[in-house]
């Protein structure tokens, strides 16, 4: 693996393992001759019992959280992960590369997770993250960077999709 400057840290790519994240990380990392790491802690929330039904299902029986009780809430659904056990392994899984300093990282996961990989990168402890929320969107990028020299954490781009626009087209799309 080389580095993105052809010297330096090496790059690597670390992913969720669910299909489509990893589907992306395999592409990227060809394109950057980077190796691929899949990682279960940087899967999606998951909703337990509403898993694989419709929407409307959950909406029917989701509770938001209350104020007093951010991180904790599961809500009415079975089996639902709490916020506290996202931000638990998907910063476990930060710290780890955050830890590397190797590499530099190119981190492939879902939307809600990736308040928590942001979260983490800026060391925001675990009990402050309760109403803690980066939007993102398909195919978006976030760009963090931290200076060696100052040790400072910045968020140079959250959910940046310029990359998306104008130069991707749909081959499916008919034009006039």
């Amino acid at each position: 693996m080389s580095s993105p400057r052809g010297d330096g840290p090496g790059l690597r790519v670390t992913t969720s393992d669910l299909a489509r994240a990893a589907e992306i990380a395999r592409i990227l990392a060809d394109a950057l001759g980077a190796g691929v790491r899949a990682d279960a802690r940087l899967w999606e929330i998951s909703f337990g019992e509403a898993e694989g039904r419709p929407n409307a299902w959950l909406s029917g029986r989701q509770i938001p959280a209350p104020d007093d009780d951010r991180l904790d809430h599961r809500g009415p659904v079975p089996g639902a992960e709490t916020r506290r056990e996202v931000a638990t392994r998907v910063g476990a899984c930060v710290r780890g590369l955050m830890a590397d300093r190797d590499h530099y990282h190119v981190v492939i996961t879902h939307g809600y997770a990736q308040t928590f990989v942001v979260t983490t990168w800026l060391q925001v402890p675990t009990e402050a993250v309760g109403f803690a929320s980066f939007a993102t969107r398909p195919g978006a990028i976030t760009h963090l960077r931290h200076d060696d020299y100052w040790r400072n954490r910045a968020v140079v781009a959250l959910a940046d999709t310029s990359h998306l626009e104008g130069g991707l087209q749909d081959p499916h799309r008919k034009t006039n």
